[in-house]
């Protein structure tokens, strides 16, 4: 259990992120023990440990919420930095005060957790706690009571296609995305999934179809161009593919994965048309992101990962190769 949980710790944190917090633990670890080795000769020593550890709190949240998806950051933010306020005002400026401080900022901490969880259905989380136990079909029960509840509720389709996609079932999964669709038909998510969805079933004809569907509902959107490009490196149309995966790179893709893959893709078909000069600049661009390499085959080794490994885990290995040198780039235009 302690295994698993440090894992999915790792997951959410990256490579990057988890280093980062080794090593800020290390560093204030180590300036916490030097001082408690002289804690009884110097008066400012308790007060200095203190903020030191308040100092590490404030460093650890700052790494939690830079790895939050943007929607989520915000809540967060609201909900930890008042706390962190609270906890530094009681330690180095009204210390009469700390035990108001200290239980207003722990209270906050709580009341905001409860708040935000409130927007989320009990049911939902029933559902992914069956997930992490890799219980899908217990999963899909629950969601098939809070869809009989709320039949016109287009995301509960969605969760529960998600739920049909780890488990491997893409037939239903194809039609919770369809209802999606037909509930919200200007809805690029639902496309995007069902491009996913028929990526995974090898259907590329249908994949690109959804594909340019969600395209065109949100032609800002890095995922519907990268969406389409691994979905025409598929189909080896090498053309198309690096039209769209050039897209994607414009719209500016933060996260290191996915630029990982995207340059994977262009230089793969950049290979494929000839035009090797091309070629080695995206294979130069994806050997400085080792961070992204590493974040994947993290990722790549949770039991909830197997469908994804079916559809992406040769690529990761590919990119492994290309950049080791274990594969040479003339030889990357005959994978897929």
């Amino acid at each position: 259990m302690i295994g698993n949980l440090v894992q999915r710790i790792q997951i959410f944190l990256g490579p990057t992120g988890t280093r980062v917090f080794i090593a800020w633990f290390v560093i204030t670890g180590l300036a916490s023990l030097i001082l408690n080795s002289i804690v009884n000769q110097y008066d400012w020593v308790k007060p200095v440990q203190t903020a030191i550890s308040l100092v590490f709190i404030a460093g650890v949240v700052v790494i939690i919420i830079v790895r939050l998806p943007p929607y989520e950051r915000g809540r967060w933010v609201a909900i930890l930095l008042p706390s962190v306020i609270a906890f530094v005002l009681a330690v180095a400026v009204i210390p009469t005060w700390s035990a108001v401080l200290v239980g207003g900022g722990l209270g906050w901490i709580v009341a905001g957790t409860l708040l935000g969880r409130s927007r989320t259905p009990i049911e939902y989380r029933q559902a992914i706690k069956h997930l992490r136990k890799s219980e899908y079909d217990q999963a899909a029960k629950v969601m098939d009571g809070v869809i009989r509840a709320e039949p016109q509720n287009a995301q509960h389709y969605r969760f529960r296609a998600e739920v049909y996609r780890l488990w491997g079932k893409m037939k239903p999964a194809v039609r919770d995305y369809q209802k999606m669709a037909e509930l919200e038909p200007k809805s690029p998510l639902a496309y995007n999934g069902l491009a996913e969805v028929y990526l995974q079933s090898r259907d590329y004809a249908a994949a690109r179809d959804a594909a340019e569907k969600a395209n065109r509902l949100a032609p800002d959107d890095w995922v519907t161009f990268y969406n389409l490009g691994m979905i025409e490196d598929r189909m080896q149309e090498a053309a198309p593919a690096a039209e769209h995966l050039e897209k994607a790179l414009a719209l500016k893709v933060k996260d290191s994965r996915h630029r990982l893959l995207i340059h994977l893709y262009l230089a793969r078909a950049y290979v494929r048309l000839g035009q090797t000069g091309q070629a080695e600049q995206q294979l130069l661009a994806l050997k400085k992101l080792q961070t992204g390499l590493e974040e994947w085959q993290t990722i790549l080794k949770s039991e909830q990962a197997v469908t994804l490994r079916a559809v992406i885990g040769t690529d990761v290995d590919v990119a492994g190769e290309l950049m080791s040198g274990a594969l040479p780039l003339a030889k990357l235009g005959r994978s897929t």
